[in-house]
């Protein structure tokens, strides 16, 4: 590998130009194909399987009209005051037209669904009297009835008694044949009083059925109560919409056509705005955060490399990189379905990686030319020793992010992937257009008067006498001190919450975040996310039972705690699916409605077998959510595996990637309780501009862990590679620790300042997404570069002695030889030994270890012999 790269750094340093025009092309392309193949970009995240997934697919098939996605259109007047008869023939004149635009299945007109249930409470009261009032005839009428009944029983009773007394006398058949007469009327008159009771009691029963009925609307207006579009004041009015196309299909082109239709009529006296299901923001790929992070990275690299030139090429080649890498990706948007923040994960690795890749190799040709070298051998053998080691950290990083495919989360793998592209590009940049770059830059990468010291005499070993193992005790309070501190900190993500972002999370004075304060002040934090609750009934119902048991169903979720009100919303035509409107008493990403999704989903069958499922925004979040949760852990058990497989490979140890692992783990925890602190518990979000905390970004932790990982995995790869040079070239286990940390502390130090910084510079984007990202990406790296690598790991190492470079003999006869330090060219190239590493070497001792150098490079086999033969701790 080494050689190789040797040679290609030579080749692009000699081809300069042919190379820089190479990767114009390629940039060329990259745009041209975004300009050509771009799609939207999108705010929505989802996840197949989950069930709140599969209550939508069902609302699909059986209620096609409650599947589509929706918009919410908010309305106020600006003085405060009820709106006034005009305004709401405007709005209600809006609402009515946007049902013609494309996409658009129905719109609910606020002032004529308010009438509605006023109507509806009207006619119940109405109802009500019309029952009295019939109660009061079918009252007057039994009365009559029973008079009529009395009468004909008198009647009766005098012509048995009349009857009785004819037959008594032995009257001849003559005389009984009037009182036949009179019975025979007498019968009649009962008949005919035994159909008007028939009559009158039907009425009743119909009465009391309308009655029972009416008791029953009644009980589901007054469950509906708190579900409203109108404010009680009548200042705030909300515009529902209802699209043909699924939340997940709904073209931002719809949306926009949707907002452009009521901003583009506007109503005198009214303000409007959108929530975020119509106008969430889409967040800038680029903005000024990001601009002031460059310059930062900027400062660093001048301070560190002492030229504007040599400064101004990591940045210069980073950011080609990053155009190659992001505009590729986007290329791709118009075939999949890609979140607005992907890209901008993509800009956030590019940058950070490009910049400290590119600088890896700039500061070693810059060494290399201090003692000596050639520029274009130096470029060669900075290309060979150092982008090695640049190819060998960029595919962890790469192997890390393509990992988040196994997650089977879609937007997570695509994430990962587009990251690892533009990871990807970063590493071709630095060891193919730096080199050119480098060739044409010449010696002006160093000061003035570096260039007239190059090839002056040295004294290296002055320096390296100086140096001694840090004491034994130091080493005990530092890794007690650093673990420590980084559990304290690590305490708040214990109360990790995740979630999606909602309303309350955009950008301060947005149309969206307006919408959300409005309908949470004017109607109640539940209704920016209602949930959607559907009834399946296997045997399906009559519809004379529909009223009751949608009844029935709706008091069972209103009597759950925090259920503002129910209220049914469509059913088919078999009744076999109702579908309702829950209203929860807080937010979608509240704890109470998480809870309440859950307590819904726990309810056992109803009567009839009825059994219930939860969708909406609220109950995808949580789904969302809770999937994520649980793939975190195998995702980390695999990014903790490869950790572990890749460091024995590189150092050929077993402690040491043991507790190197380790100490990525606390510090991933640590940073997770930093965002825990910030963004869920408010603690200092007002230093960087938070203004509503809450749950944390559900996909952040698992896409921490693998960019983390990689850039962790740098830092260690860059510092321990230098102690074990130092070691197998014969210092003591406890001395090659301080040589090594010596040799990578500057460049480590400036690459995890820079990083910091890019990623630091997205801490304040308007988008919560992107900002917690760069804050979590930012403190990550800090908490790792600083206390991990450059504190606890010498120190545990010291404390290790020898043993932290313990390998079992079988293993090492198996593992191949990575070299990822160049050690093969160094011996074909002298000039090529890290000029750092060997000041740090102990006097008298040559940089190839006194093997010579054509000797062959030492193994750990050697080391375990030397060990024997002299202890070196």
């Amino acid at each position: 590998m080494a050689s190789l790269l040797f040679r290609l750094g030579s080749l692009a340093a000699r081809r300069a130009w042919l190379v820089i025009v190479s990767w114009v092309v390629i940039l060329g392309i990259g745009v041209g194909s975004f300009l050509a193949f771009a799609g939207t970009l999108g705010n929505s995240f989802d996840i197949p399987g989950t069930a709140s997934g599969a209550v939508t697919d069902e609302l699909a098939e059986t209620l096609p009209d409650t599947a589509g996605g929706t918009g919410t259109v908010v309305y106020r007047t600006e003085d405060g005051q009820a709106f006034t008869p005009e305004q709401q023939q405007d709005i209600s004149a809006l609402a009515t037209s946007a049902g013609d635009l494309p996409g658009v299945a129905s719109v609910v007109d606020p002032f004529a669904v308010t009438q509605q249930r006023a109507d509806q409470a009207a006619q119940l009261a109405s109802g009500d009297d019309q029952i009295t009032a019939g109660r009061a005839q079918l009252d007057a009428a039994q009365q009559q009835l029973d008079a009529g009944r009395a009468q004909l029983e008198a009647g009766q009773q005098q012509l048995t008694a009349a009857r009785q007394q004819a037959e008594a006398a032995g009257a001849p058949a003559a005389q009984l044949a009037p009182l036949d007469a009179q019975q025979t009327q007498l019968d009649q008159q009962t008949a005919a009083l035994q159909e008007q009771q028939a009559t009158v009691d039907a009425s009743r029963a119909q009465l009391d059925s309308g009655a029972e009925q009416a008791e029953l609307g009644r009980t589901l207006l007054g469950l509906t109560d708190g579900i409203g579009v109108v404010s009680e004041d009548g200042s705030t009015a909300i515009v529902n919409i209802s699209f043909t196309d699924p939340r997940l299909e709904l073209s931002e082109e719809t949306k926009e056509e949707a907002i452009a239709h009521f901003q583009d009529a506007p109503v005198a006296g009214t303000s409007v705005d959108f929530a975020t299901d119509l106008a969430q923001g889409v967040p800038e790929i680029f903005g000024i955060g990001e601009v002031v992070g460059l310059l930062f990275a900027a400062i660093v690299l001048i301070v560190m490399l002492g030229t504007v030139i040599a400064a101004s090429l990591p940045i210069v080649t980073a950011v080609v990189g990053v155009g190659v890498g992001v505009t590729a990706s986007l290329a791709f948007s118009g075939v999949v379905d890609m979140a607005s923040v992907t890209p901008v994960l993509g800009v956030m690795l590019g940058l950070a990686v490009g910049i400290d890749y590119s600088l890896f190799i700039v500061n070693r040709h810059r060494k290399q030319m201090l003692q000596g070298t050639g520029v274009r051998e130096s470029i060669g053998l900075a290309t060979g020793t150092s982008g090695t080691a640049v190819v060998f950290a960029g595919s962890t990083v790469i192997v890390a992010l393509l990992a988040l495919n196994v997650t089977g989360v879609p937007f997570l793998g695509l994430m990962g992937t587009v990251g690892a592209v533009c990871v990807a590009v970063a590493v071709l940049v630095a060891i193919t257009l730096t080199p050119a770059v480098l060739g044409l830059a010449g010696t002006r990468v160093l000061r003035k008067r570096d260039r007239a010291a190059v090839g002056h005499e040295r004294h290296p070993h002055q320096a390296a006498k100086a140096l001694a193992p840090m004491s034994n005790l130091r080493a005990v309070l530092t890794v007690v001190g650093t673990v420590v501190a980084l559990l304290v900190i690590a305490i708040p993500s214990l109360s990790l919450r995740l979630g999606l972002p909602d309303g309350s999370s955009e950008p301060s004075g947005s149309t969206s975040e307006r919408a959300f304060s409005t309908v949470a002040d004017e109607f109640g934090e539940g209704a920016n996310g209602p949930l959607l609750v559907v009834a399946d009934v296997p045997a399906g119902l009559a519809d004379d039972d529909l009223l009751a048991t949608q009844v029935d169903v709706a008091q069972t979720l209103h009597d759950l705690d925090d259920v503002v009100a129910v209220a049914p919303v469509a059913n088919t035509d078999d009744n076999t699916v109702l579908a309702f409107q829950v209203l929860p008493e807080e937010g979608p990403n509240s704890a109470s409605t998480e809870q309440l999704v859950q307590d819904i989903r726990a309810l056992p069958e109803l009567d009839g077998g009825i059994s219930l499922g939860v969708a909406g925004q609220a109950a995808t979040n949580i789904d969302i959510s809770e999937a994520l949760a649980a793939v975190l852990p195998l995702y980390l058990l695999v990014v903790v595996g490869l950790s572990l497989l890749i460091l024995i490979v590189v150092f050929r140890s077993i402690l040491l990637p043991l507790i190197a692992t380790g100490g990525f783990v606390l510090s991933l925890f640590a940073t997770y309780g930093l965002i825990v602190a910030v963004f869920q518990f408010g603690w200092g979000a007002s230093l960087i501009g938070l203004e509503s905390p809450g749950p944390i970004l559900s996909f952040l932790p698992v896409i921490l862990v693998g960019i983390l990982f990689g850039l962790a995995m740098d830092y260690q790869l860059f510092l321990a590679s230098g102690m074990r040079e130092a070691y197998v070239h014969g210092a003591s286990a406890r001395l090659a620790v301080v040589q090594g940390f010596r040799a990578g502390r500057a460049v480590v130090t400036a690459a995890a300042l820079i990083m910091v910084s890019v990623f630091g510079g997205f801490i304040f984007s308007e988008s919560t997404i992107i900002r917690s990202i760069g804050f979590g990406l930012a403190f990550g790296v800090l908490l790792d570069a600083f206390v991990v690598r450059m504190l606890l790991m010498p120190a545990l190492m010291h404390l290790l002695g020898r043993s932290a470079w313990w390998l079992p003999r079988w293993l090492d006869r198996i593992l191949p030889d990575v070299d990822i330090e160049g050690a093969a060219l160094e011996r074909t190239h002298p000039g090529a030994a890290d000029p750092a590493t060997a000041d740090a070497l102990p006097e008298g001792l040559p940089a190839d270890g006194g093997h010579g150098a054509h000797a062959a490079p030492p193994t750990s086999t050697t080391i375990q012999a030397e060990t024997a033969a002299a202890p070196r701790d």
